[in-house]
């Protein structure tokens, strides 16, 4: 538990957001004292100074002062936090005090007021103390997003369809998904639902172009290619396709593909695929809990040319446990060997210890260097394969607070990933834990609806999760 104790203002989220940059997966609680056991950190204004302290066990350990000038009040409270705990931990930021998923967001909020990419990157680095080289990297995929967002119809809209099933968990995920040995006898009566609420969406999208679909999971190649054929021949008979950008199906877990549901998922118009090996390692897929070989990645990926796939992305994870620099560029070398259209790379959430000197030790800070090295392996191999980065996210409650970025052939970027990214349009989502998603270009508004994500729920509820469809839309 770390305690924030803000003195005479009510900034939580930017002090917060400070404090989660060094201190990852905690529980964090305001409080209008210091608190004599643990961690406090104490935020507080001067005049025109704000100050910022950390406590442990009742005790000041360190503090910090910042001027408040230009940037605002907010932004000096936050500053004084995030210096205080760089110094006191030399832990390595690349995004400096940056927050947030979105780093091109600021980028392209910059371009808007007149800035081309390189002030913009410039400013970043100066505001946020980002690195240069993660500044031009948000400034490039801020540029590509602009692009791709020109494609969009301006009426148009997106959809996504939800199978969360996975023939078994894998040890980092945390998604949706139910093991299929347990879910196989319910799979129908799910389809059953789901394509009863896309008739609803169905209805909802005409006079819409629909300009991209995803199929993602859980694992959609967990079905059986006649009930991929079920579920995707409803979708064409439902939805009017004659405006898409983009249709994807995540086929994901090699364990899961075969020939025949390669062949339905091209036969139904699906004009993009994931391949998703994660590692290129089988000391690695035996320890995540994946029951395939790299072998096996080999073999579907062929059968997947061979079926007319022509768009393929795959996704790696970097920092899975055991791997270093040795295994990632492995993994690097024999993606080049595939030469897939996209590649998607993450970066792994590493839980932190509990104690504060574990937190702020040595070992989190050769960590994030690690992770560093990888991605710059990963980034170096796809500018090699002549892929370059289109979008890009990063995650919250983990050391260094690293990017995930999807780099692509030009041509072949994924429309999907950017909107959804960005939220510049209305996304459709049906299935068990789907999040419809309304915005408001006029305004700037974001409603969500939400399914329950249960499957025995969503499939005995069907009607209700489309009645709140029906309320949110209105």
């Amino acid at each position: 538990m770390i305690y924030i104790y803000l003195d005479g203002h009510d900034r939580m989220n930017d002090i917060q957001t400070a404090v989660q940059i060094f201190m990852p997966n905690e529980k964090y609680k305001p409080v209008d004292s210091v608190q004599d056991e643990g961690i406090t950190v104490r935020s507080f204004i001067d005049g025109e100074t704000a100050l910022a302290e950390l406590y442990e066990d009742g005790k000041l350990i360190c503090s910090k002062t910042e001027r408040i000038l230009s940037e605002g009040e907010g932004y000096a409270l936050k500053a004084a936090v995030y210096h205080m705990l760089k110094e006191k931990t030399g832990q390595y930021t690349p995004w400096g005090m940056m927050t947030g998923i979105r780093p091109a967001k600021k980028i392209n909020i910059y371009m808007d007021e007149g800035l081309t990419a390189r002030e913009s990157a410039d400013r970043l680095i100066k505001t946020y103390e980002t690195t240069e080289g993660k500044a031009l990297l948000a400034a490039r995929v801020a540029q590509s997003e602009r692009d791709i967002l020109k494609k969009a119809h301006k009426d148009g809209i997106s959809l996504y369809v939800g199978i969360p099933f996975c023939p078994s968990r894998c040890l980092y995920c945390s998604f949706t998904s139910y093991p299929l040995d347990r879910y196989a006898s319910k799979v129908d009566g799910y389809i059953d639902a789901l394509i009863k609420e896309l008739r609803f969406l169905g209805e909802k999208a005409k006079g819409k172009s629909l300009d991209s679909i995803y199929i993602g999971g859980g694992t959609p190649t967990s079905l059986t290619a006649e009930q991929l054929d079920r579920l995707m021949t409803a979708m064409s008979d439902i939805f009017d396709m004659s405006s898409l950008l983009e249709y994807t199906v995540e086929a994901g877990r090699p364990d899961t593909i075969t020939a025949d549901k390669l062949k339905v998922i091209k036969k139904d118009g699906a004009d993009r695929i994931s391949i998703n090996p994660q590692t290129m390692n089988d000391k690695t897929l035996r320890l995540i809990g994946r029951e395939h070989t790299v072998e096996d990645i080999k073999r579907v990926y062929a059968q997947a040319r061979e079926a007319g796939h022509t768009n393929i992305n795959m996704d790696l994870i970097l920092g899975l446990p055991e791997e270093g620099e040795a295994e990632a560029s492995h993994t690097m070398e024999e993606i080049k060997k595939l030469a897939p259209e996209n590649l998607t790379v993450h970066t792994l959430a590493v839980k932190r210890a509990s104690r504060l000197k574990e937190k702020l030790g040595e070992y989190d800070l050769a960590k994030a260097m690690l992770m560093e090295k990888m991605l710059d392996i990963s980034s170096e191999g796809a500018a090699e394969m002549e892929l370059y980065p289109y979008y890009m996210y990063r995650q919250k409650n983990m050391l260094g607070s690293f990017e995930n970025v999807g780099y692509a052939k030009k041509g072949f970027e994924s429309f999907y990933n950017v909107v959804i990214m960005e939220e510049t349009q209305t996304i459709f989502a049906a299935g068990a834990g789907a999040s419809t998603k309304l915005c408001d270009s006029a305004t700037g508004r974001i409603d969500r609806i939400f399914n329950v994500k249960n499957v025995d729920e969503y499939i005995g509820r069907i009607d209700e999760m489309i009645e709140r469809k029906r309320k949110g839309m209105q």
